[in-house]
């Protein structure tokens, strides 16, 4: 009886972010939610943790060829439905970004004046979670020469980059920021992505944090990370920029 509590006991752990920037919860378009209802359950979820905006960002990338016109068109759809849902309480849902993969594929991927993005032209972007296709350091130039803040998902997650590696050096020389997955802070992707995660965090490397959040496995995950002692001293210890946005 006790664990059943301890696991469904919510607090605001993530009240100081304020805003969450990445998750996949646009319904239908990739491997995130796969309803409407799933996505207000994750939603409320979220709103009871401390976040009070939320901004989806829908892969794009060769497993997903999603259109931004089409996906800005799903998401007034979605926010229609929302307004008309009765849930006051649900976190304020107000822009579509995306999460954009650099590799190859990518490279030669037209309109670049297309990419959906957070506020100030910071696009989220991130590389193969399984094998390291190249250093994108021409893709990375191109956006930088045209005014976009790049902001990597998730390099904890990344096998192959080590946070004291060249890699990492190079991008950040470049400005680059850093977006670690809350949940990897409560284990979720494995000790090696918590490890690095908690690393980032501390030599302050990582200025975003983002549940990332795709259904409700995640979204329940998410409640038990923000009832970790851990993850609870590290959001009274640091600070990040997502309230910026």
């Amino acid at each position: 009886m006790l664990d059943f509590l301890k696991r469904n006991k919510t607090n605001k752990t993530f009240a100081p972010l304020v805003t969450d920037m990445h998750c996949h919860l646009l319904p239908g378009v990739d491997d995130g939610s796969s309803n409407i209802q799933e996505t207000i359950d994750c939603l409320n979820i979220m709103a009871s943790l401390g976040f009070e905006k939320v901004y989806f960002t829908p892969h794009f990338q060769y497993n997903y060829p999603n259109d931004e016109e089409d996906i800005l068109q799903r998401f007034a759809t979605l926010k229609k439905q929302l307004s008309t849902s009765g849930l006051e309480s649900l976190p304020e849902v107000n822009l579509i970004a995306g999460e954009y993969r650099f590799d190859p594929r990518f490279a030669r991927r037209p309109g670049i004046d297309k990419v959906l993005t957070l506020p100030g032209k910071k696009l989220l972007c991130e590389f193969s979670l399984h094998y390291n296709d190249y250093m994108p350091i021409e893709i990375f130039s191109e956006y930088i020469k045209l005014g976009y803040t790049l902001i990597l998902a998730h390099p904890e997650r990344y096998p192959y980059m080590g946070i004291h590696s060249k890699e990492v050096e190079t991008m950040k020389q470049m400005g680059i920021f850093f977006q670690v997955n809350v949940l990897s802070l409560n284990g979720f992707y494995g000790d090696t992505a918590m490890k690095k995660g908690f690393e980032y965090i501390e030599t302050g490397l990582a200025e975003y944090l983002g549940t990332d959040t795709h259904n409700m496995r995640y979204a329940s995950a998410l409640r038990d990370t923000a009832n970790n002692k851990q993850v609870q001293k590290m959001m009274q210890k640091h600070t990040f920029l997502n309230s910026q946005l």
